[in-house]
């Protein structure tokens, strides 16, 4: 690993750069505050500050305003209904029941309604004994709401200075994480990889990337200032987004057989130099990925092109010294896969370029797309949607009866007497932090926030035990902040330890002298939540993940069959046209993502909740290669005038078949079976004649030594084509033997 690129990439994030922000937003009225002997009195304003940062998620301006405004609202009923009704028992149990259920289930509308939902029980649990209140209760709200306040206006303030800072961030992360897959990729070429191990692997980065689109989508596409003003900046960025996902396509296309290929070509060493050239490739994404976060402009730190021009040179030696009838197919799959290459060195190539800020490229940009039609529908915000969710049918519904429930379980603790709790409310906010609809999720983040607290507690009271210098706590309580609201997102464990230890200090330094009551508190409560959230989410209307596993089949099977049928229709006169192509290919990938990020969770699921696991499993893996060869498959979408030696229709109809029987299996039809008597066809292909005669050829006449990097004989092309779809085929009817297997 290379730590330096490390920390660029994490200290040029938009994590690193929304820590800050919130913690400056904290920190500098805290500041001012305890200067002039306030901050005791005025702890509220900084804590409102740092609730409505936490719900400022990266998306579009008007998105996160509206949100913003949103949570400000609903923190300040909150807080008043909790601070009146505190000295009466049933009331409150009354209000932990309402605000319980409403501020869950309004996750109906998305992650951004889900994060307000959720601090907004934060702040139920910080007003609900009124501890903080004190007596003057007006006076209490007012400072309140005055803290949450302060941070919209910094929202506002920065979001003016810098309009495509968070966009930028957004494509620059794009770009890391294509990075990364690109790596995993590499290792596919190293001497005796663990093919089971970087299959897992890569798609899981699928999944990352896929939620990373998805989010930089609706940013781009739905920030007016990006997409409608016509200056080079906004323009260039949409163009590198765009890019990122073309990109994407290409990198899937380098699926192959690499078990065939370590076989022909593992003892040559010539794999070894291809996983090395990939490794460059990889830190050339990242070193766009970086600067595109920074804001800078990005120069090349490898020269691609001559070390290009060197694997090239490796591969003719090899194929001149190597090459007869019996290995003439592998090395034509290997000019595919450096042609491949080539395209993924092109791409990056023209990012550089791309950098130059060059108005010309900025005016020509058109992507000729409805980028509407791209951006993820989001739940409307109207009363038919939460309504229609009142059912135990709904997960969310469910989800907020967990979460109810929990909360007054919590809540009844921690009023037990004998357990001399001085900071109940950290169970309220644990439990609200922990659970989530999933169980698997729940439990994951319950031994990261006991593994965090644990950890973080320790070192917190050791540094309060040495460090007695008021400037170095200070220091350490300021990046112990950044820290924590940089990381929340991704390295839970690491934020909740980073968290732990600025409460300490804070605490410490409104009430010094009580580290050892801190401590105890902070262990206990989060012990107690824990032990809570585990056991209501195993044992109150439980959502397991195999019981969603056949919907989110049925969504990838169609999906794919969908992206099949646009991928042959540019083959065709039809020709539906880019866009709709475009549209399959993103539908498809994010199918195929959700599938997979449910079967992870699933593994996390008790033993006797893996339905089908390895059938499950066995359907994620041939979605993914079915996936990936229909894209590279895409690649040569010319017109079928170009291959008269394929019959595409037959491949369409053959093909076809075993993907549409898979979804009917998948719905319980019976008209599968004569959907299969389609996929029997033999299309009519004249390629393998081509090869015979091409092989006799080499056998009767020597090998002419031709090096042109950029000639592609047409035989190659169409053996490369033949294999795409010979290979889509045979994983289309291994997924529709794996969806009979599940026995529906």
């Amino acid at each position: 690993m290379n730590y330096a690129t490390e920390l660029k990439k994490f200290a040029t994030s938009q994590s690193i750069y929304s820590g800050v922000r919130i913690s400056l937003a904290i920190v500098i009225p805290s500041i001012i505050l305890a200067h002039f002997g306030l901050l005791k009195e005025f702890f509220l304003f900084p804590l409102a500050t740092s609730f409505v940062g936490l719900t400022d998620q990266a998306g579009p301006f008007i998105r996160r305003r509206n949100a913003l405004l949103l949570a400000i609202f609903s923190f300040l009923i909150v807080a008043t209904v909790a601070s009146l009704v505190k000295d009466f028992p049933l009331l409150i149990y009354l209000e932990i029941i309402l605000f319980g259920m409403f501020f869950s289930l309004i996750g109906v509308y998305g992650q951004r309604l889900a994060a307000v939902g959720g601090l907004s029980l934060v702040v139920l649990g910080i007003f609900i004994d009124g501890h903080l209140t004190g007596q003057n209760i007006f006076k209490s709200l007012l400072i309140f709401f005055a803290g949450s306040v302060c941070y919209f206006l910094i929202f506002l303030i920065v979001s003016k200075i810098q309009p495509y800072k968070l966009a930028g961030q957004m494509i620059g992360e794009n770009y890391l994480e294509l990075a990364e897959y690109l790596k995993i990729k590499s290792k596919f070429y190293l001497e005796n990889p663990d093919f089971d191990e970087l299959h897992r692997h890569v798609i899981s980065q699928q999944i990352k990337i896929k939620n990373l689109q998805e989010e930089t989508r609706e940013t781009v596409f739905k920030t007016r200032q990006i997409v409608n003003e016509s200056t080079t900046t906004n323009r260039l960025l949409m163009l590198m987004f765009l890019n990122s996902i073309d990109l994407h396509e290409k990198l899937m296309t380098s699926e192959t057989d690499y078990r065939k290929m370590q076989e022909s070509f593992g003892k040559s060493g010539f794999l070894n130099s291809l996983s090395d050239y990939l490794s460059k490739l990889s830190e050339e994404l990242t070193n766009i990925g970086i600067a595109l976060q920074s804001g800078i402009k990005a120069k090349p730190i490898h020269h691609i092109d001559s070390e290009l021009e060197k694997i090239f040179e490796e591969y003719f030696d090899l194929r001149n010294e190597k090459l007869n009838p019996e290995t003439l197919e592998n090395f034509m799959i290997m000019r595919l896969i450096l042609v491949r290459i080539t395209d993924i060195a092109d791409e990056i190539k023209t990012m550089y370029k791309v950098f130059s800020q060059d108005k010309n490229l900025a005016k020509s940009l058109s992507s000729g797309l409805d980028l509407e039609k791209f951006v993820t529908n989001n739940e409307k915000l109207n009363l038919k949607v939460l309504l229609s969710n009142f059912s135990l049918k709904s997960s969310h519904f469910r989800h907020s009866i967990r979460i109810t429930i929990a909360l007054l379980i919590g809540y009844s603790i921690s009023k037990l007497q004998f357990l001399g709790i001085g900071h109940s409310y950290w169970i309220l906010i644990t439990i609200v932090a922990i659970m989530r609809p999933a169980y698997s999720t729940t439990k994951h983040r319950n031994l990261l926030r006991l593994y965090g607290t644990a950890a973080g507690a320790v070192i917190a009271y050791g540094i309060l035990f040495f460090v007695k210098d008021t400037t170095a706590l200070l220091v350490m309580l300021f990046f112990s902040m950044i820290m924590c609201f940089s990381l929340l997102k991704e390295k839970y464990s690491w934020a909740v330890f980073f968290m732990t230890i600025y409460i300490f200090l804070s605490f410490n330094f409104l009430n010094p002298g009580n580290v050892n009551l801190i401590f105890k508190d902070r262990i206990l409560d989060t012990a107690i939540a824990g032990i809570v959230a585990f056991v209501v989410s195993y044992f109150v209307l439980p959502v397991w993940e195999h019981t969603q596993n056949i919907d989110l089949m049925k969504r990838s099977s169609i999906s794919n069959l969908e992206y099949f049928r646009a991928v042959m229709d540019l083959f065709s006169e039809k020709k539906l046209g880019i866009e709709n192509y475009k549209l399959k290919r993103k539908d498809a990938i994010i199918s195929l993502a959700n599938l997979s990020d449910s079967f992870q969770r699933m593994i996390s699921d008790p033993k006797n909740q893996q339905k089908s696991l390895e059938n499950v499993h066995q359907f994620v893996n041939t979605g993914h290669l079915i996936t990936a060869y229909i894209a590279s498959l895409s690649q040569y979408t010319k017109s079928a005038d170009q291959y008269p030696e394929i019959d595409f229709e037959g491949w369409n109809t053959k093909i076809s078949a075993e993907l549409r029987a898979t979804n009917l299996i998948l719905n319980q039809e019976t008209a599968f079976e004569q959907t299969l008597h389609e996929s029997q066809i033999q299309p009519e292909d004249s390629v393998e004649k081509l090869l015979e005669r091409r092989k006799k050829e080499i056998s009767e006449t020597e090998v002419f030594n031709r090096r042109d990097p950029n000639r592609i004989t047409h035989l190659t092309e169409l053996k490369n084509l033949s294999e795409i779809l010979d290979l889509l085929y045979d994983v289309a009817k291994e997924q529709r033997k794996v969806a009979e297997k599940l026995g529906l």
